[in-house]
This record gives C-alpha cells, structure tokens and sequence, in this order.
C-alpha cells in the first residue's frame, strides 16, 4: 500500500510498510521538518521533475562500514601524490549544484529539482546537510552531500569531473567524518566495488537509530 500524505499533517507510515521496490509515500512537502522527521526514520525523497514527491524506505539498504572501504593500489597512489586538496563544508551549494547538473551516463534529467536543491540547502545552513569537497587547485573537480543523523551520513548525491575524483571524497569521509555508517540507499556497481554491502531495514534503523 502506498500511502499519501498533505503538506499540512506532518507524518509517516511506518517504513516496514513500504513497496518491494521501497516505495512508502506519495505527495506531502520538503520543508526541514519532514526531512529531518523523514531520515530520522530511514526515509528518504526522489522523484523526478513535474512528479510528486515520493518517499522511500528500501527494505534492504546498501551502505558502507567506514572500515571496510576498499582502496585499489592506483587509488592509493592517487591520494599519496596530493593531487587533491580535500575541504569540508566549504562549497555546499555548488556541490549539490554540480550533483545536479553534470551528465551521467545512461541517465537523462535529474531528481536533484530546484526545490530540492532549497531544501538540503536549508538543512545544510541548520547543520544538518553536509558536503565534502575535492578541489584541484582552485577548480571543484567532485564533490558529494548528504544528511547527518546520529553517526550515520545518509548520502544523497556525489560527483566527478575528473578521475578519481568522488572516490577521494567517499574514502575522505570514511576516514575523517567520524560516522559509524554511510549509508549510500540504493546500490550500484561502483559502491560495491569500494565494499558497500546490503543490510536488512531493521539493522540500518537499529545503527541510525542507535
């Protein structure tokens, strides 16, 4: 059942109720409440452009131990060389923005909206959004962003525009970030490779929740 939900009644179905395809919610607002409400409870938005808002909660989550990342011996090489200048929290709009706007392959559009892009800004200026930046020289070269809760980065986006790029940044947040867990939501095989594993909804919450 896919619930729908008012921007005036601010709530959520419980996430165990969501979709096969993690699907729980249809419609409600982005105001910093619900997404504060929302993650605090494994939920996250996407959607497209002109849909509404659709909430989900996977019942399997792919996320990654910090300890567990996986470094191939180019990667490493790359890191020791200093070819990147890595900040954090320095450049939160053009990073989302970058998130937003560069070409992926296979995938046309994007579900970073203009109105998504307010309302993870509002989160970062409460302190809760983040973003690590990774500089070559003075040009942001990648870059990702994501929420904090407790000690888990619930990451929404990153970004590349050279090699190497948003693999520094997930191995910078790893290292430095201080969270027990990133969760990365959805997998792919380029987090897989970097040694992000699936885990049940119901120990993703006790972590998150924790």
């Amino acid at each position: 059942m896919i619930f729908r939900l008012s921007d005036e009644d601010l709530w959520f179905p419980d996430p165990a109720l969501a979709e096969e395809d993690g699907l729980l919610a249809v419609g409600g607002d982005l105001s910093g409440a619900r997404l504060r409400l929302a993650y605090a409870q494994g939920i996250f938005p996407w959607f497209s452009k002109g849909d509404p808002v659709l909430w989900y909660a996977p019942h399997e989550r792919c996320v990654l131990f910090p300890g567990s990342i996986h470094m191939s011996k180019s990667m490493q090489q790359v890191l020791r060389q200093g070819r990147f200048h890595i900040t954090r929290d320095t450049a939160f709009g053009q990073v989302i923005r970058s998130c937003a706007t560069i070409l992926r392959k296979g995938l046309e559009g994007t579900w970073i909206t203009g109105a998504m892009q307010q309302a993870y800004l509002n989160l970062h200026l409460e302190g809760i959004a983040h973003s690590v930046e990774v500089w070559n020289g003075p040009e942001l070269v990648g870059g990702l962003y994501g929420v904090a809760v407790n000690k888990v980065f619930c990451g929404e986006s990153m970004f590349s525009r050279t090699s190497n790029a948003s693999k520094a940044a997930l191995i910078w947040l790893c290292r430095h970030g201080g969270y027990q867990l990133i969760d990365c939501q959805l997998p792919n095989p380029h987090l897989m490779s970097l040694g992000a594993e699936m885990i049940p909804r119901e120990k993703y919450l006790s972590i998150l929740q924790g």
